[in-house]
Formats: C-alpha cells, sequence, structure tokens
C-alpha cells in the first residue's frame, strides 16, 4: 500500500509541475499578443492624429504653408515627449516607444519598438522586441500604410 500512495504523489507533482510550465508559457504568449495589439493600436491612433492635424489651418496649430507633414512632431499632435535612442522628440507608454523617423510634404513615417527592446532610453538589440512601421501619404483612412516590423522611410 505504501508504494501505491508513493507512486500517486510522484505522478500528483509531475501533474503539478506540468500545469505550472503550462500556465507560464500561455501567460507570456498572452503578453507577447497584448503588446503587440496596444502597439497596433497606438500606432495607428498616432496616424490618425497626424491626418487630423494635416487638415487643420496654420491658425489652428496645423502645417506651415505647403510644408505637409515634413515638420509634424509629437508636441504638435499634443503627446508629451520623451528621450529614446538620443532622439529627444519621442513619445513612450507603458508597452512601446513611438518616433516620427521621416517626414516630407507627401509623406510621414511612425515607428514603435516595444518596451522589451528598450533599456534606459535606447535600444538594447533585444531580438523578441517587436517593432512596428506605418506610413502615412495623405488625409484619406487608406492613405495608412502598415509597413510591419522594418524601418521605413518616405
Amino acid at each position: 500500500m505504501g508504494q501505491q500512495q508513493l507512486l500517486l504523489l510522484v505522478l500528483g507533482i509531475v501533474i503539478v509541475g506540468l500545469a505550472v510550465v503550462i500556465g507560464i508559457q500561455a501567460f507570456s504568449e498572452n503578453k507577447t499578443n497584448s503588446t503587440t495589439d496596444a502597439m497596433n493600436n497606438e500606432i495607428v491612433r498616432i496616424a490618425s492624429d497626424i491626418q487630423t492635424w494635416s487638415l487643420k489651418p496654420q491658425a489652428f496649430g496645423g502645417p506651415v504653408g505647403e510644408s505637409g507633414f515634413e515638420e509634424v512632431t509629437f508636441s504638435d499632435l499634443g503627446y508629451g515627449l520623451t528621450t529614446w535612442d538620443g532622439d529627444a522628440s519621442a513619445y513612450s507608454t507603458l508597452t512601446a516607444h513611438y518616433r516620427i523617423a521621416a517626414g516630407s510634404p507627401d509623406c510621414v513615417a511612425v515607428q514603435a519598438i516595444s518596451n522589451d527592446g528598450v533599456t534606459g532610453g535606447t535600444s538594447n538589440g533585444n531580438a523578441s522586441a517587436a517593432l512596428m512601421s506605418v506610413r502615412v501619404t495623405g488625409a484619406d483612412p487608406d492613405d495608412i500604410e502598415y509597413v510591419g516590423g522594418e524601418h521605413v522611410t518616405c
């Protein structure tokens, strides 16, 4: 009888151990998906705010003359600023850092990197960090182009 109880105890410990490992993996996957979703929502919101800003008259804080997207900053959009990779005009949330990477009269690019890839305000080269980019080429909703996980220019 003692041997059977010992076998059941060992079996119970193995089952509990497997459940803990599976739970940790599920939590990690959920965290990654949540971070990606939050970054996606935020970068599209920033792109939409850039489009809204481009339609404003200069008297209401819009672009000066025909400069288009060339001069847009996070300050123009009403976002708080932080420093990322030496760029003092970045914007940060709990999940990611965002920057306006390139601007021209016809186009602006916004990049995001998850906080998993940033340490102390600079990129740490973490391969698991999510990178997203969008390109805005006009004021129409179809003018927001998701470029994905690559650096984008206009």
